[in-house]
């Protein structure tokens, strides 16, 4: 017997901002521009699979003393 009901599609209840690559890191620049290629062409997954990316990336932060 078919089914008569169609996909639930929930919203993110914690939506978290994008993150922003950080000045003069090639890392996150890269990252920003394959973001940015995936969103042009519809590929969400890749959009979000490169924020994790970006957010997890390490940067040595200056301790001001």
């Amino acid at each position: 017997m078919p089914r008569s009901c169609r996909p639930v599609h929930l919203p993110d209840p914690f939506p978290m901002p994008e993150p922003e690559p950080v000045a003069g890191c090639d890392v996150c620049a890269a990252l920003a521009e394959q973001r940015a290629v995936a969103r042009s062409v519809g590929d969400r997954t890749t959009v979000i699979d490169r924020n994790i990316e970006m957010r997890r990336h390490p940067h040595v932060r200056n301790a001001k003393s």
